[in-house]
């Protein structure tokens, strides 16, 4: 049969269907690549917590799967919505890459080495909130474009230095960036990071069974937790929320999760451990201790703080 894959048209979303599409191909599969555009794309000058919308990055691709006109779309693990849009299922997500967020520099310098006041330019409140927890005197700044984009900008002066995902600089052969990789405790990375997200129309069975060979069930319950505990604090795309789930030597799904105010000065950090078949559970039990400690206050704040 063929299949379909819509992707973003970005250098990194193409590599991300170009794997997946090699990886269908081995199977012996036919498949076409359907390069579409997705809001987030056509909006690509506006900060990100202006244009205030969820799914920006993906509805397009979602609407030409209910419609028909691609039978598999590859997203952006951290750019899905967690609410389930119907007709639709998560089938399939391949094995993660390196989740960890890159610090880069003019001088290859790291940060607690930038001037007083340094730019740093991120599109990500969660890592404007982290940036700041970590050295407040940072004059952290809206950043858009693609990969090459913000190096680029960069390079150019417009900022000292640049937050972006290790994932997307190793997938882009562009290691020689990754002049500091900040720990997992220092920044806790987005729901989903890192993570592919094959999603399919629900009644194609074939297509199911078939991604089932480049699933890895362990990095899927992972991001099951993560998107639970997400959907369970209610903070959406916009707010300054990370989790991280991976699974243990010992074979069980271990959450961090962190919730922080727009400036950095509020905390909130809890991790706990389950089985990796209790994902859901633990999603729902770390967000419920990060709402007793005051999540919740937190998070509506940054929700005030945001533009008409």
């Amino acid at each position: 049969m063929l299949i379909r894959i819509g992707t973003r048209r970005s250098r990194l979303a193409r590599w991300q269907a170009d794997w997946v599409a090699t990886a269908l191909r081995e199977q012996g599969q036919d498949v076409e690549l359907i390069p579409l555009s997705t809001e987030g794309d056509r909006e690509n000058k506006a900060a990100l917590s202006g244009i205030g919308s969820v799914g920006i990055f993906t509805r397009e691709i979602q609407r030409a799967l209910l419609e028909n006109e691609v039978d598999l779309a590859v997203h952006s693990l951290k750019d899905l919505p967690t609410a389930q849009t119907e007709g639709i299922q998560l089938a399939a997500v391949p094995l993660r890459g390196p989740c960890e967020d890159v610090l880069i520099t003019q001088d290859k310098i790291a940060l607690s080495d930038l001037p007083l006041q340094s730019r740093v330019g991120t599109g990500s409140l969660r890592r404007k909130a982290q940036l700041l927890h970590l050295r407040n005197d940072l004059n952290v700044m809206p950043i858009r474009g693609n990969v090459e984009t913000r190096i680029r900008k960069l390079k150019d002066g417009e900022y000292d230095a640049i937050v972006l995902a290790r994932a997307g600089l190793v997938r882009l052969e562009l290691t020689e960036f990754l002049h500091q990789i900040f720990s997992t405790s220092e920044m806790v990375p987005a729901v989903g990071q890192a993570a592919l997200g094959l999603e399919i129309r629900e009644a194609d069975k074939a297509l199911h069974a078939c991604l089932q060979e480049i699933n890895h069930p362990p990095t899927y319950q992972a991001v099951v937790a993560e998107r639970t505990l997400l959907n369970t604090l209610q903070g959406g795309c916009l707010a300054p929320i990370g989790a991280w789930a991976r699974a243990t030597e010992s074979n069980r799904l271990q959450l961090d999760a962190v919730v922080l105010n727009a400036s950095g000065s509020q905390r909130l950090f809890y991790s706990a451990e389950k089985s990796l078949d209790d994902a859901i559970s633990l999603g729902i039990e770390t967000a419920d201790h990060l709402l007793d400690q005051g999540a919740a206050a937190l998070i509506h704040s940054v929700r005030d703080d945001e533009p008409d």
